[in-house]
Parts: structure tokens; C-alpha cells; sequence
């Protein structure tokens, strides 16, 4: 979907229509949530610090999130998608994969299913979706994003690599600004440069996402579309009012953090034996600590004692805290946990560069 939020506010108050909006609050210690297309002119960007986007657009309009209200609309689009295949992997609220190798219609070709996709969605929600279309979910992202907003690209198998070599590896999907820069650093800035890289290189320097990365580069990307998606982790985070750097303030935002993250375990029933704490500094810069053990992280006194152990290790007495998160992760059953137990992991984290399980 374009501006999926933004555009559900422009479509529910006509006297929004073609003005700058952002979702979320204009307050010191906010951030956008979504930006219409009239705002992003302005270089107004989602997860932007709200005071910094009115700035850089002085007519921008804050409205509210209505949570409750995009639920219901994404609801209202897989329902429409449902007409097509049930092999649907969402993403989030207003994106998802779709598998319609063999589609309810019949229909032969996939680039018309999205354009039945896009005209039933504006015709009966009166909102505007772009699509890609390609043979791997690598290439259908990009194509999604290639053209927007109201956009409709499709990468046939023999296009691919020449598609991919135009690139610019800052529209690779799972390559963000950290990542972008260390490329940026061995002298690649497309794809074609990229293409040219070994997967040997592209291992030593990015690990386990080096082999994704050459993959994605010769048009190489074999994960299905997941119609079940098992949970992975589960997590909550708050936002300060104020930046914090004193050790007493911390332990009573984690408090807070960790009551909440104890009621969403209890909720979805989640066991995982990972714990991970989210730190984002006044300066924005974020971090991870985490911790593995072999006992499942169930409730608050089964955590908090190792939460505060791990917020221990943080420096911010000299670094002031603006965000604290926690999260549980590694569901019995997962590989990934071999050899983790009793380890600590530490890792800074780029929104981008973390690539999601698509």
C-alpha cells in the first residue's frame, strides 16, 4: 500500500486530501509514524523525529494513529487477496506476498492478478496500492517499490540480472545505511558492482548476510511464500518523556517495560530462552544486549533479574537512554539456538539492515 496510514486519514477526512500529513504527535520525544506523498516532498520520512519533519515542512498536519481502524482496512485488503490464492505471507499491515502460481481465477498471467488486485482495492476501499511482480520475493519487493506511488513494475526472469545490475545497492532489500556505507567502503554502489563481488569477499565481510546479499545480486532468492508464519519473538519497548542517565531512573522504565512484556507472554502463550534488551540513546544510536539460557523466559520474575543484569553492562550515565525495549526470543525448536546457551550476543542494530524473514 502507498503511504498506507497517511492515505487511510486522506481517504476517511476529504479536508486532508492533498495536504501534508504525518501520523503521530508533533511532541519533542515523537516520531512519524507515516507520511503522505504531499509530506515526503519535504523529505518527511517515516520513524522521523517529529520536531525535525515540522521543520523541514512548517504546513505539516499531525493527525492521531487509529490502530483499530488500519487493522480493520488490512483486514478489508486480504479479503480481496483471499479472491486470488490463499498463499499469503504478510509482511505487515498494509504489505504482503502472494503466491498465485495456481490462483483461483485461472488467470495466466500474474502481472493481470495485480491489476485486479490494485483496481479492486481502489474501487472498493478507495485507497492506492503499488505491486511487483517477478519469480522470487527478492525481485517482487524491489519491483513493488520501484515505481511508486500507483505503481506496477514486473522483472521477467530474463531481465533480471540487468534489473538488478541498475540497482542502486541502497534498494536492495535488507541493505540499509550501515550496510550501504561498508559496501560504499569496498567501492560498490550497484548492483552491477555487487554482481562482481565473490561470495567468499562478501562473507568475510558481512557474514551469514554476505552469501543473501550475492544471492539477491544474480537474481538467486529460494524462500518460499509462508502461508503459516511461526512467531519468533516477542517484545514490547517505550519511548521516554525525558532522555534518562541515571542508574535509578533506568531500573524503574525497565520495570515498567518488563510488566508489559510479562502480560504479552502471558497473552500469546510464547516460550522462548532469549532474552534481548533494546537501547536507543538520545543520539539515536541503538544497541542490543542479549542473553541465552536453556530454561524458556515465561514471566517477570523468570527475566527481570537478567534484564537488570543486562542494563547493567549499559552505558548511559555519560549517554543518556531516549528508549528502552525487551523482547523474548528462540521458540523451542528453532536451530538457530545451537550453541547460544549461557552466551551473551551483542550487535548494533540499523532498522534496514535487520533483515525480516520474508
Amino acid at each position: 500500500m502507498d503511504a498506507f496510514y497517511a492515505s487511510v486519514e486522506q481517504r476517511d477526512r476529504p479536508e486532508l486530501r492533498g495536504k501534508p500529513l504525518a501520523v503521530g504527535h508533533p511532541g519533542e520525544r515523537s516520531v512519524v509514524a507515516a507520511a503522505s506523498y504531499e509530506a515526503r516532498r519535504y523529505g518527511v520520512r517515516s520513524a522521523m523525529p517529529s520536531q525535525r519533519a515540522s521543520r523541514l515542512c512548517p504546513d505539516l498536519i499531525f493527525v492521531p494513529a487509529r490502530m483499530e481502524v488500519y487493522k480493520a482496512v488490512s483486514q478489508q485488503i486480504h479479503e480481496i487477496f483471499h479472491d486470488y490464492t490463499d498463499i499469503i505471507e504478510p509482511i505487515s499491515l498494509d504489505e504482503a506476498f502472494l503466491d498465485v502460481t495456481d490462483n483461483k481465477p485461472g488467470l495466466p498471467l500474474a502481472v493481470d492478478i495485480a491489476r485486479e488486485i490494485k483496481r479492486r482495492i481502489r474501487e472498493e476501499l478507495g485507497l492506492v496500492a503499488s505491486a511487483g511482480v517477478s519469480y522470487n520475493k527478492f525481485l517482487a519487493k524491489v519491483a513493488s517499490d520501484y515505481r511508486k506511488p500507483d505503481g506496477l513494475c514486473t522483472i521477467h526472469p530474463d531481465r533480471a540480472l540487468d534489473f538488478i545490475a541498475r540497482l542502486k545497492v541502497e534498494q536492495f532489500w535488507g541493505v540499509g545505511p550501515v550496510t550501504a556505507r561498508r559496501m560504499h567502503e569496498m567501492g560498490v554502489y550497484t548492483g552491477r558492482q555487487l554482481q562482481r563481488c565473490s561470495l567468499n569477499l562478501l562473507v568475510r565481510r558481512f557474514g551469514k548476510a554476505g552469501r543473501l546479499y550475492y544471492d539477491f545480486a544474480h537474481g538467486v532468492d529460494l524462500r518460499p511464500v509462508e502461508a503459516v508464519r511461526v512467531r519468533k519473538s516477542v517484545g514490547c519497548e517505550r519511548t521516554l518523556e525525558k532522555d534518562i542517565s541515571l542508574r535509578s531512573s533506568g531500573l524503574i522504565e525497565l520495570h515498567h517495560v518488563a510488566k508489559e512484556l510479562e502480560k504479552r507472554l502471558l497473552r500469546t502463550g510464547f516460550r522462548g530462552n532469549t532474552l534481548t534488551l533494546k537501547i536507543k540513546f538520545k543520539d539515536f544510536v541503538q544497541i542490543t544486549r542479549s542473553f541465552t539460557q536453556k530454561q524458556d523466559f515465561t514471566t517477570f520474575e523468570s527475566f527481570y533479574p537478567q534484564a537488570k543484569a543486562l542494563l547493567a553492562s549499559v552505558d548511559y550515565e555519560s549517554h543518556p537512554i531516549r528508549l528502552i525495549g525487551l523482547s523474548v526470543s528462540h521458540p523451542h525448536g528453532e536451530d538457530e539456538r545451537a550453541g547460544q546457551t549461557g552466551g551473551w550476543q551483542q550487535q548494533k542494530l540499523d532498522f534496514k539492515d535487520a533483515l525480516p524473514r520474508h
